[in-house]
């Protein structure tokens, strides 16, 4: 598997929905890859199989759509692909991980979803407070 060339994307707000089904036949048409994927299609998506890059089922976590007719990062995509690095969906089928593929960069802010801020629960974005209770009896 090869890992896809950093990309600048814009950044979606973190309340916009994400369907994966949807963003692929609109990142497939944007990018004029109705046939075979290209480059464009490429950028769309975390990996690929650099042996087979003619093929559309060598691309995995794919992490943007079109939004406003330009390549547009989704948040619940990223958070999405992370997930499945992390085992969800019977995991990657990659024998590499990169800590790109669990990395947003938004302006200033770099998270990573494989480490949690101390003291919450992350799922798919959402932190939750939890707060041992060492005094509690039973």
């Amino acid at each position: 598997m090869s890992v896809t060339a950093f990309q600048d994307l814009p950044l979606a707000g973190r309340d916009r929905e994400w369907d994966g089904a949807a963003a692929e036949n609109r990142v497939r048409q944007w990018a004029h890859a109705t046939d075979e994927p290209n480059e464009k299609y490429r950028d769309a998506h975390v990996w690929y199989d650099g042996g087979k890059k003619d093929n559309f089922t060598a691309y995995k976590l794919l992490i943007a759509d079109v939004i406003d007719d330009r390549l547009t990062a989704v948040p619940r995509g990223v958070m999405a692909a992370a997930a499945v690095m992390q085992g969800s969906r019977a995991g990657s089928t990659s024998r590499t991980r990169t800590s790109n593929a669990s990395r947003v960069t938004s302006g200033s802010t770099t998270r990573s979803w494989a480490t949690p801020r101390r003291g919450s629960v992350t799922s798919f974005g959402s932190s939750v407070n939890c707060r041992a209770r060492s005094s509690r009896r039973y």
